[in-house]
């Protein structure tokens, strides 16, 4: 049932037309009709007949008219070769949407007393990698909580800090040092009650009865217990800083729910007392460890750039591979004129070793994420089935916060609930790929995977690969060529943040767009060796990966080709909008599915249009990068409270989409060409909403004047911290004796600790400390 609720204190002024509900989608799917079955069978049935008969009455038609110029003949080819696959991008969508209906309607979710009974004998390890870069504390503090309230036997949290450890900068270093402290204000705050319960578990345990069934004053103290927890729980939700609709989502649906479950449990356990039910001690000692699951955590922080034996390469696969090829060794700290170095520790264990625990599985989750309690549990028991042994990673895809603030940010949430539903179809058709933003993985799977380099004389293990900003995608890949699946678990179970203004949204849909063609290579040896095998890949899973790598590049391209040139009339006719209607009244029907409007099926058009420029600059880069073999850093989507600034070149570019729009108006109208104008027109239409609706006209106007300031601007170089750093690497005689090399320069890292030593004497002690 839907219900409004007010936030408080709104960082991010709301605009008009956005969403006022922040109530989320239910974690359960509902059960498509069979109405509703039937069209989505008959949408991909009319897609490919209006295709054909576009093929047949215009094009052939055409050749066999004449006469044709060479012009025309290339013309013809080329728009064909367009509209064909656009349509297949379409019929992949309406495939993957019949995919996902297929398994809505026949998920069942397994009751809880069963998952208890099973982790109450198996307690399989798990670990949970936050990899951080540059976040606000705020917002990885929800994400930590969010992890340490799952309810698991033991779950270990490792927060992977990848911040330059010694910033000179006092704001960033206090930010950084607030980062740091989380872990344990986290577990200080969830000691009170791990004890307590913990204590209560060795109690009735101690005291447990010869008989079967439990006593029914055993029946009503446990109940007790559950409403202490359930109101020590609506306490902290009420405590949390409810600022945003993220705020608001985490302290009612994270905190507040489980607080809802656990009073249910309180009410079920009166009522069985009320009734004089005895229970089975077996299951009132798995109601008992539930309480001593949701608390028992174990927080740490972990910085690898602290570190020079392993990898400082800025993307967030190596922060994680750093930390993973670390798990199940032992290794002692010693310190070199590069920074501390971890080296393997012989048999002999001190008290300086430095232990990295191993688990049997890894739970991926972003620093912006944030998961409901019953993530792990579900998706590990899922793993833990015979018939899953050979599945490496399972995942929900997330859905957006609702109740966003701004218009962009709620139908920016809207598409990201839609790949939800269509990524839930991929996996129909064994198409799985791994989304990235949360994921429990099977270790021995990226063992499978993993790469071994030798770097510096250090060794470097990959398990995920880096060589684009898409790792998790081309780690799919990878993990099906060693013959292991991926699975999306048919409930909503995560949720992750969407930018809230167009700059933001450029540096996150820039680096979507990028790698996809990279990967492509790999995706072919893998059918080749599938096939070699005599395990061939089912040809919708191989359409549906190729249109998940490609679609972005052939998708730019074309509608670049559609706006900027005037197409032959002859070509044109009603069913190519025939053939493009069943993906727009399907995506229609998603969106009413997923509580947002039929008419956003415009907005998302719009929307699509002013980010083409941002679609193809992630495209070129691809092919840029695969030309020069190089890496590019992750780009971290900004997260800030107020507006990012968007380069001129993006914001002018929907301008200029208009402008062509416009020019293509006018000129099928001069040469009566009524179907590019009537296109041309639409484009115009929806370009210019989205542009005043997403980007705004003030804020286009301060972003160009900002752009051409910045251009003109030189700021004048603070050399003080490179000259300290030189003055470090030259007075340091360690380095010398260490690289047995005068040319050679100390990491930045270390250069970095050693100028802030260096000015020591001009820093206040506690900073210098803590750096």
């Amino acid at each position: 049932m839907s219900r409004l609720r007010r936030t408080r204190g709104l960082a991010r002024k709301r605009q008009w037309g956005t969403e006022r509900d922040p109530t989320p989608l239910s974690i359960f799917h509902d059960k498509p009709s069979t109405r509703k079955m039937v069209y989505s069978r008959l949408a991909i049935i009319f897609t490919i007949g209006f295709w054909i008969t576009y093929v047949i009455t215009t094009i052939i038609r055409q050749y066999f008219i004449g006469p044709n110029t060479f012009r025309f003949v290339m013309e013809s080819l080329g728009y064909l070769v367009i509209v064909t696959l656009l349509t297949f991008s379409a019929l992949m969508y309406l495939l993957a949407r019949q995919g996902a209906l297929q398994r809505f309607s026949k998920h069942v979710r397994v009751p809880r007393a069963e998952i208890d009974r099973y982790f109450d004998k198996n307690q399989p390890t798990i670990t949970v990698l936050v990899p951080s870069y540059n976040e606000e504390p705020g917002v990885v503090r929800k994400t930590l909580l969010s992890a340490a309230l799952q309810e698991y036997p033991h779950i270990r949290i490792v927060l992977l800090l990848d911040d330059a450890p010694y910033p000179t900068d006092p704001d960033t270093l206090a930010r950084l040092n607030a980062t740091r402290q989380l872990a344990k204000d986290i577990e200080q705050l969830l000691a009170e009650p791990r004890l307590l319960f913990e204590s209560k578990l060795a109690e009735f345990l101690r005291e447990e009865p010869s008989s079967s069934h439990a006593s029914l004053a055993v029946t009503k103290e446990l109940a007790e217990h559950y409403a202490w927890a359930a109101d020590w729980l609506d306490q902290l939700g009420s405590k949390e800083e409810k600022g945003d609709h993220v705020g608001e989502f985490f302290a009612h649906d994270v905190v507040g729910g489980l607080s809802e479950e656990l009073r249910l449990v309180h009410e079920a356990l009166i009522a069985s007392y009320n009734d004089k039910a005895r229970l089975p001690v077996s299951r009132v000692s798995q109601l008992y460890q539930r309480l001593t699951w949701i608390f028992n955590t174990e927080l740490e922080v972990f910085e690898r750039k602290k570190f020079a034996s392993l990898s400082h390469e800025p993307n967030k696969a190596m922060n994680l591979n750093s930390y993973i090829g670390l798990m199940g060794r032992t290794y002692n700290q010693v310190d070199t004129p590069d920074g501390p170095i971890l080296v393997p520790a012989s048999g002999i264990r001190s008290g300086e070793n430095i232990v990295f625990p191993d688990s049997e599985f890894v739970l991926t989750l972003d620093a912006d994420s944030i998961l409901r309690t019953g993530y792990c549990l579900r998706l590990v028991y899922f793993l833990q089935q015979p018939d899953n042994a050979r599945v490496a990673v399972v995942q929900t895809p997330y859905s957006s916060f609702r109740g966003a603030a701004t218009r962009i940010e709620r139908i920016a949430g809207a598409t990201t609930d839609i790949q939800h539903i269509l990524h839930q179809g991929m996996t129909y058709y064994n198409a799985t790929f791994w989304v990235g933003a949360n994921a429990v993985i099977r270790k021995s799977a990226l063992e499978d995977i993993g790469e071994t380099e030798w770097v510096g004389g250090f060794e470097i293990r990959r398990f995920i690969q880096d060589r684009t900003v898409i790792e998790d995608t081309e780690s799919s890949v990878d993990l099906a060529k060693h013959n292991w699946t991926l699975f999306n678990y048919p409930e909503r179970l995560s949720y992750s943040a969407t930018p809230p203004d167009f700059g933001s949204l450029i540096v996150q849909r820039r680096r979507w767009a990028n790698g996809g063609l990279i990967i492509l290579p790999k995706l072919w040896s893998l059918v080749r060796d599938r096939k070699r095998h005599g395990n061939m890949m089912l040809k919708t899973e191989i359409l549906l990966r190729l249109n998940y790598l490609t679609s972005i590049a052939w998708a730019s391209f074309g509608l670049i080709f559609l706006l900027a040139y005037p197409i032959d009339g002859r070509l044109l006719s009603p069913f190519v909008l025939l053939a493009a209607l069943p993906y727009f009244l399907a995506m229609a029907s998603d969106l009413k599915y997923s509580r947002y409007k039929r008419s956003d099926v415009f907005r998302i058009y719009g929307f699509n249009l002013i980010l083409l420029p941002v679609n193809l600059a992630g495209v070129l880069k691809s092919m840029q990068q695969a030309l020069s073999a190089k890496k590019i850093p992750f780009a971290r989507t900004p997260k800030v409270k107020e507006r990012t600034v968007s380069p001129m070149l993006y914001v002018i570019s929907p301008l200029i989409i208009i402008g062509i729009s416009l020019f293509t108006l006018w000129q099928g109208k001069v040469q009566q060409n009524w179907g590019n104008a009537a296109f041309a027109a639409f484009n115009a239409i929806t370009a210019l909403w989205a542009v005043v609706e997403f980007i705004g006209i003030k804020n286009t106007v301060v972003d160009v004047w900002l752009s051409v300031l910045n251009w003109l601007y030189v700021p004048v170089k603070k050399k003080q911290i490179d000259q300290e750093k030189e003055h470090a690497h030259r007075a340091h005689w360690q380095s010398i004796l260490y690289h047995g090399d005068a040319e050679m320069r100390l990491s930045e890292s270390a250069l970095d600790h050693l100028a802030l030593t260096a000015r020591a004497p001009h820093l206040e002690e506690k900073e210098v400390m803590t750096s």
